[in-house]
């Protein structure tokens, strides 16, 4: 709905204002009356009205008019579509070129992904402002550019298909931290893109990740509290789900993809198997970290040559990242202090942790770690005084 009136009016903010009004109506009027014959459609139409008299009343009729198309669209007006799915469709749509990347995705998220302004800064490792900052110029853009909403031709849906695999990844992301309905909707948006697009490959690298982690997902929580991989119950994961998932990497590998979606799939596979391949594990991280410059995917690396090479060798890389907002930094450098035997450091990395984190699965992580921590320090013998003397002297 808001891709088409978006396209219908041109702005983001009257748009959405429109729809707010149209479900209201059909709240009220479908219980008593029963729904219309299509309701998508009187959805639109009545919104578009909507839409036009609020412009009348604004009085700015005259400059809106020529935005304004087909304004007595009847309901059997809709448009037909070869996607197989509607959501994906207005991704599409949303994606539009005359925008960055970056803005077409936050926007899109914003409006058809169902995230937050605060969700999106978290994922974006952004300030909240600022990035509600980003979507009012990206949307004022919209605006004064008059930039059409519409499904693009086939032939230009590769041009767009970075910023859609990037609204989906980041769905499921928001998902997999805990809201299992986004992670479910992402997967099903990922199985309509591999219906609409199966010679793209990392299409199936991106589906192949998602179901390689959600597989797992019911491993991932006890008691409303994260479980590391290593402490997983292995019993609890969907051995169905991740052989579609190894499915869907070896299709992308098929067609010889080499994107980043592809390469995470395969760091997935390998973290599911036992023992874990680490050297192997932080090659791929090595290679990802070239094609991204992203410091979320060097702090991974630096896990990985921490695993492979010993916990000095990758806290030496977690201590030059520019991520001290990012609460899993601190949390990875406390483990890996741990290791090295600095307590208190580890003790202050959890707490800095503690303090960054927004989620209470993730509070709960941390203070057990910290809890483990005092318990460690309370099993150490205390020194003799007496010998502790003797040294000093």
């Amino acid at each position: 709905m808001l891709a088409a009136l978006i396209g219908y009016v041109g702005d983001f903010d009257l748009a959405e204002e429109a729809a707010q009004d149209a479900f209201a109506i059909a709240a009220e009027r479908w219980p008593r009356d029963g729904p219309p014959t299509s309701p998508v459609a009187w959805l639109i139409k009545t919104a578009r009205h909507r839409a036009i008299d609020r412009i009348r009343r604004d009085r700015t009729l005259a400059r809106k008019a020529p935005l304004l198309h087909t304004p007595h669209a009847a309901e059997d007006d809709m448009e037909p579509t070869t996607f197989p799915d509607e959501r994906l469709e207005l991704i599409f749509t949303c994606c539009h070129p005359a925008l960055d990347t970056e803005a077409q995705v936050a926007l899109t998220l914003r409006t058809l992904g169902g995230l937050t302004t605060t969700e999106i800064a978290r994922a974006f490792l952004l300030a909240e402002p600022t990035m509600a900052q980003r979507l009012v110029r990206a949307k004022r853009k919209i605006r004064d550019a008059a930039i059409p909403f519409r499904v693009p031709p086939d032939h230009l849906l590769p041009d767009r298909l970075a910023a859609v695999l990037a609204v989906v990844y980041l769905i499921f992301n928001e998902g997999y931290s805990g809201r299992v309905d986004l992670a479910g909707e992402a997967i099903r948006l990922g199985r309509a893109l591999a219906q609409r697009m199966p010679d793209e490959p990392d299409v199936h690298g991106l589906l192949a990740l998602m179901l390689l982690h959600d597989s797992r997902r019911t491993a991932r929580f006890r008691d409303r509290e994260i479980v590391l991989l290593a402490d997983q119950d292995r019993s609890l994961w969907n051995t169905a789900q991740m052989e579609e998932g190894r499915a869907e990497l070896e299709r992308a590998l098929a067609l010889h993809g080499r994107g980043v979606y592809t390469i995470q799939a395969a760091i997935a596979a390998l973290h599911t198997e036992e023992p874990r391949d680490w050297p192997q594990i932080a090659a791929l991280y090595d290679t990802l970290s070239r094609l991204t410059d992203s410091p979320v995917i060097e702090l991974n690396r630096a896990i990985s040559i921490g695993e492979a090479h010993g916990p000095e060798a990758g806290l030496e890389l977690v201590e030059r990242l520019p991520l001290q907002n990012y609460p899993y930094l601190h949390s990875t450098r406390a483990e890996m202090l741990r290791r090295l035997g600095r307590i208190d450091e580890a003790r202050a990395a959890y707490r800095q942790a503690l303090s960054l984190v927004h989620d209470d699965a993730g509070r709960r992580l941390f203070d057990r770690r910290l809890a483990e921590l005092d318990k460690q320090t309370a099993r150490q013998p205390r020194p003799d005084p007496s010998e502790r003397d003797k040294g000093m002297a």
